[in-house]
Formats: C-alpha cells, structure tokens, sequence
C-alpha cells in the first residue's frame, strides 16, 4: 500500500493563546499564522485576546496592539497604514486584502489571519516576494521613449489620454490579486500573474510610451499571458476594486489586433 506524507513544516498546529488580565467588555480573539525559519517548529496558530474598546478599527490595529503589548515577536509587514503602499497585505477571514483597510468589524466572530496564499514565508505574516517582484520587473514598468521633450517642457497628455491610465495607476503592487488566482498558484514561475499584467497593459495603453510593440512582443509566450481564465479572483480580492482581469482581456485583444495586422 503506497503511503503519502506531507512535506516537513506543512502542518499547521494549535499554538499559544494569550488571555486578556482583566474582562473587557469588548473582548475579540485574533487567530495569527505564526512561523520562524529559526527553528524546526511546524507552523501553529497563536489566539491572542484584544479589547476593542481600546483597540483602533482596522485589523492592522489589533495587530499592531498585539506587538506592543503581548508579543513581541509577531512579524508583519507595514508602513502607511492608508492603503498606499501595499505592505501589510495578507489572507484575513478568507480573503487577500490589506490590513489597513480591513475594518474589525466586518469580520464576524474570530479574525483569522495567515500570509498571501501559496507564496514562500520568510516569517510569520511576511510573504517572499522576490519572483513577484522579478516578474514586475520583466515587463519594464517605466516609460520607454527614445524622442526626448523640449527642453523645460514635460511629455504632454490629453485629458482623455490620461483618463485610459484610471483604474491602472492606482494598483499598490500588495499581490492580494495575483495570490488570489489558480493560474498563478500552478504556474508562477511562467505565468506572471494579475499585478504584473495589469501593469503591463497600463505602460502599453501610456500614449507617452513608444514601445507598444516590444512589450506586445514580450508578452507572446503561451504561458505569460495565456494562463488567464478569467476566474476574477484577483478583481474580487483587489483592495482598491481594480480589475485586473479587464486588463488582462485588453492585452489578450491587442494581441489579436497586432497578429491580425501583421497578416495584411
């Protein structure tokens, strides 16, 4: 009879839980994933116990309230605390979203919290980011021109022109979305996912932009583009209700255009 183990470090177990000293009248019990490459624990799952009434609203609060005062130890990432830089993302009550924007309240009874999905832990709630961020950088998320502008003057958008980017710019690169997808999960390491795709399409649509055609270029791989199946995970997890997917199916469209151009 053939028998399957799973791999060392991924069971996760029943960790400490920290009751508060004194009733509260606001009590709310916060599930953190906890893991350190400092020993050869299996991950667990630590309960701490908060006062809400002297805890600020967002989910970041409570874990921020958790560091200072019951263990210091808890590692997390965070940083503007407004939903501006994406740090803090993680997997709260089931879902990818953003710390500093997750309200306490929204989350019916206990809040659990883990890193983004399928994505190598450095510790605790920090993700590995690095092939992410190598796949954002493959796609050149920079202007590339080679007609410089008169001197004193920037390069000029239309109003209209400008108004192509809303819905793009906006993305703070958390990967909620890209951690969210089946596709990305099963081919991460050739698929480059929702966030870098949406920012792919965001230089390609930049009337600025002069590199239209290589980026298309870059982008004719079966699996860098292709593995979108246009679940929407990444348009319901995105925290900034963007739509990567829309992005992706305009990319998928260019595509076609550009093919269908090239036979003529």
């Amino acid at each position: 009879m053939a028998e399957f183990a799973l791999p060392k470090h991924s069971k996760i177990v029943k960790g400490k839980e920290y009751t508060l000293e004194t009733e509260a009248a606001n009590p709310k019990k916060v599930n953190v994933y906890r893991w350190s490459p400092d020993d050869d624990e299996n991950p667990r799952i630590d309960t701490y116990t908060i006062d809400l009434d002297q805890c600020g609203p967002m989910v970041l609060d409570a874990l921020i309230k958790i560091k200072q005062e019951i263990d210091s130890s808890l590692t997390f990432r965070r940083s503007c605390r407004e939903g501006i830089c994406g740090s803090c993302s993680m997997n709260i009550d089931g879902t990818n979203t953003l710390a500093c924007l997750k309200s306490i309240e929204d989350v019916k009874g206990s809040v659990n919290i883990y890193p983004l999905p399928h994505m190598p832990v450095i510790k605790d709630l920090v993700p590995d980011l690095t092939d992410a961020y190598k796949q954002l950088t493959s796609i050149k998320p920079w202007l590339q021109t080679e007609n410089k502008p008169n001197e004193g003057s920037e390069r000029h958008q239309s109003p209209k022109e400008r108004e192509k980017l809303d819905g793009l710019w906006e993305c703070v690169l958390c990967f909620s979305c890209s951690t969210s997808c089946p596709s990305y999960w099963w081919n991460s390491d050739k698929y480059l996912g929702p966030a870098a795709l949406l920012h792919a399409y965001r230089w390609i649509i930049d009337s600025r932009d002069e590199a239209t055609g290589e980026r298309l270029g870059e982008l004719e791989d079966p699996f860098k583009l292709y593995r979108c199946h246009t679940i929407m995970n990444c348009a319901k997890a995105c925290p900034k209700n963007l739509n990567p997917a829309k992005a992706i199916a305009e990319l998928k469209k260019m595509m076609v255009e550009k093919k269908s151009a090239a036979k003529v």
